[in-house]
């Protein structure tokens, strides 16, 4: 038993030990303490919900007055065993849990996922030109669907009703585009090990192209807005101040190290999915703040309109070319149909198996039931997601199930530049610098 004694905590006796029953000081005594000491300090929670919080992050603050002394993240409320999860269920099953990571990215987790075990299989090279390209322009789609809700979240935040009107006005535009072509919104498992879970339906680029258009004109609407004006500039400029030394120190990656003026971004650096292949530009600002975040997330939205529309240009010429790997004890068997009650296996397709091949039945169900063998070793596969560097470190020990997936989580790593960029401002400023890193809870938590 302890012998420690608290006039301000009874114990008693349990089977896990002694527990404490803590309650508050004496007031008088209290009151008489304020004053005496040459500065007076207070902590006080920020979070988990708080309407000014990106998701379920916990802030724990140490003021003087209205100045901030110390912060200090609290993560794990959206905790969710994704990575221990994977484990336990064969390779193409993984992406189902993955791409429930950063749920704003799905198709960037669903990505590094796949590159990760291709390059275990050794098949990197084998995947079809055409589900190359489309990967690219799903997650280019992404990245604006998704830099949509850091900008109209983060203008909210401050205050700014009418941008986050805007931006979920045009990312609704995207959230479309991806119900048509996979069937899901978001979290959609559409890309899987050795290409994809089926090819575009028909008329898909007509209404990417459309899209394209009419994303370009809508998107000066928040331009207009933002852009210059004197009182955002006033809540933005000079905030959440984090230079390219502190940046490389803390491994921050994506808009927040860009801001600093350092034009890393992997599509160009470490090309991969064929990116070497497109025309765009990396967009950088030197202003270390979060106006510049904001400007270069604004700025990479025209980017990925770039990028697409070159996509769209690719796929015209690849009509009819496959989206999966032709080795069949990889490939995906079903043939996957949008029907009137959502997505599932083709009819015709399963007409056909059960009607007329034995093999292929048997091959069906083993594969679907067991998986495919990956062989034995491990390897880190990275994609430039919206907030940075995304990476994958998938380790094989020959079976049929992931020994270990670990991914680098750009908004785990990212989030702890909060310190360094918020100690010393105001706490109304702690707002713009969390939203400017835009960390996305199911990410860090997973």
């Amino acid at each position: 038993m302890s012998s420690y004694t608290d006039p301000y905590a009874s114990s008693r006796e349990t089977t896990e030990g002694t527990v404490f029953s803590v309650t508050g000081g004496d007031w008088d005594s209290l009151v008489t303490e304020i004053g005496q000491a040459k500065e007076e300090r207070v902590v006080v929670n920020m979070g988990p919900q708080h309407p000014s919080t990106h998701g379920v992050l916990r802030l724990v603050l140490e003021l003087e007055g209205e100045t901030v002394t110390e912060v200090r993240c609290g993560i794990g409320y959206l905790h969710t065993g994704i990575e221990k999860n994977i484990e336990f269920r064969n390779w193409t099953q993984g992406v189902t849990f993955v791409t429930r990571m950063d749920y704003l990215a799905p198709l960037f987790n669903e990505t590094a996922y796949c590159l990760g075990v291709e390059k275990l299989l050794g098949i990197t090279n084998d995947v079809p030109e055409r589900a190359s390209v489309i990967r690219v322009l799903m997650m280019e789609l992404n990245r604006i669907s998704s830099h949509m809700v850091a900008l109209g979240t983060g203008a909210l935040e401050l205050g700014a009703l009418s941008p986050m009107i805007f931006c979920f006005r045009e990312r609704e535009k995207v959230l479309d585009v991806f119900e048509m072509i996979s069937g899901l919104r978001m979290n959609m498992a559409y890309i899987r090990p050795g290409g994809l879970q089926q090819d575009l339906p028909a008329g898909a680029l007509a209404k990417i192209r459309a899209t394209v258009k009419d994303l370009r004109k809508s998107f000066k609407d928040n331009e207009k807005l933002l852009v210059g004006n004197s009182i955002w500039m006033k809540r933005t400029e000079g905030i959440g101040y984090l230079d390219l030394a502190g940046a490389t120190t803390l491994g921050v990656t994506g808009p927040v190290l860009r801001s600093t003026g350092l034009p890393w971004d992997l599509r160009k650096v470490q090309p991969y999915c064929g990116y070497e292949n497109y025309k765009f530009d990396v967009v950088t600002a030197d202003t270390c703040d979060v106006y510049g975040r904001f400007l270069i997330r604004v700025n990479e939205l025209e980017q990925s309109l770039r990028i697409i529309e070159q996509a769209v240009d690719k796929l015209e010429k690849l009509e009819g070319a496959p989206v999966m790997v032709e080795d069949k004890k990889i490939a995906w068997p079903a043939q996957l149909a949008l029907g009137g009650d959502g997505l599932g296996n083709s009819l015709d397709h399963i007409r056909e198996i059960m009607g007329t091949s034995m093999e292929s039945l048997i091959h069906h169900f083993k594969l679907v039931t067991e998986g495919f063998r990956v062989p034995a070793g491990q390897v880190y596969a990275a994609v430039e997601s919206p907030r940075g560097e995304l990476g994958a470190h998938v380790v094989s020990d020959g079976g049929t199930r992931p020994y270990r997936v670990h991914f680098r989580e750009p908004s785990f790593n990212n989030l702890q530049s909060t310190s360094a960029m918020c100690e010393g401002s105001m706490v109304a400023d702690i707002i713009g610098a969390v939203a400017s890193i835009d960390p996305v809870m199911g990410g860090v938590d997973r």
